[in-house]
């Protein structure tokens, strides 16, 4: 008798066993539906269209960070409009961070990709792939932590930014609330720290700068001590130059002396140009493949 009732006793369990396992399914699949839910409404990203944010969400996390190691830094932060930042500043942080902003909806397949392929080899989460529609939601509403629910957060907010607004709302936000060093957020700051002059009068080589320091503006600087930034900057400028972004011998021409100019006028076109009479400045529309 006792044998049969352990028997009994052996054929409950797996019963047992399945349903708790159905019932944490099920569970799951409500804790999931609802969190994604509660982000496809919250927050309102709607009003981002003529509203222009205050204090972001991660400008608070760095304002507790500094309070909680005693540091008495301030955010220095100033808005302005996207015609009032360099276009250089646009292209740089394009070329940068997201070369695709315009063609894609707000993720970057390719990149998130390689970012979890490099995640698997580490084994943790290291690298996001973060595409700037990503970068602002990350800075509007959230935290630089990279664990899952995070990364959940911001892609059903990202989904949501694309819809709402433009693509050029989207760089104008982007820019103007992005970290740029210790307590710097924004072009304009940056441009007044780091240049001592306003973000719509930055050149070229300033904007490839500014640009090469985004990935950890903390810790890479743009004063001309970081390795890093001088190498990636003159990358980013030489990228520029080749799209026809920039033209090198612009300065040049309009700083040209009268009388130098003058002779230069009564100078063949040939001899001023070399035997094939071709310029090397490449073309506006050149392919970005010629990086």
């Amino acid at each position: 008798m006792q044998e049969l009732a352990t028997r009994k006793v052996k054929k409950k369990k797996p019963g047992k066993l399945l349903r708790f396992i159905k019932v944490t399914i099920v569970l799951v699949v409500l804790l999931v539906v609802g969190f994604a839910g509660f982000y496809m409404v919250y927050p309102d990203v709607s009003k981002l269209k003529k509203q222009n944010p205050g204090k972001t969400s991660f400008m608070e996390y760095r304002e507790a960070e500094y309070r909680a190691k005693g540091n008495k830094i301030r955010i220095q932060s100033k808005w302005v409009p996207l015609r009032s930042i360099s276009p250089y500043l646009m292209k740089a942080v394009l070329i940068a961070e997201d070369d695709k902003f315009w063609s894609h909806h707000g993720f970057d397949t390719e990149a998130i990709q390689k970012a979890l392929e490099k995640n698997l080899e580490a084994g943790r989460f290291k690298l996001g792939g973060s595409t700037i529609s990503q970068q602002l939601t990350k800075n509007l509403y959230l935290t630089p932590s990279k664990n899952p629910v995070r990364k959940l957060k911001e892609a059903i907010i990202t989904w949501r930014l694309e819809r709402a607004l433009s693509k050029r709302r989207i760089l104008e936000l982007y820019l103007n609330v992005v970290e740029w060093g210790e307590g710097i957020f924004g072009a304009e700051a940056a441009a007044r720290r780091h240049f001592g002059k306003s973000a719509s009068a930055l050149t070229a080589e300033e904007a490839a700068k500014l640009a090469a320091a985004l990935p950890n503006p903390r810790r890479y600087r743009v004063d001309g001590t970081s390795r890093y930034v001088e190498r990636r900057a003159k990358i980013i400028y030489t990228i520029m130059v080749r799209r026809g972004i920039v033209v090198p011998d612009y300065e040049e021409v309009t700083t040209t002396p009268p009388e130098d100019a003058a002779q230069e006028a009564t100078t063949p076109t040939a001899q001023r140009e070399g035997p094939t009479g071709g310029s090397e400045t490449p073309a506006v529309n050149q392919s970005p493949d010629a990086r």
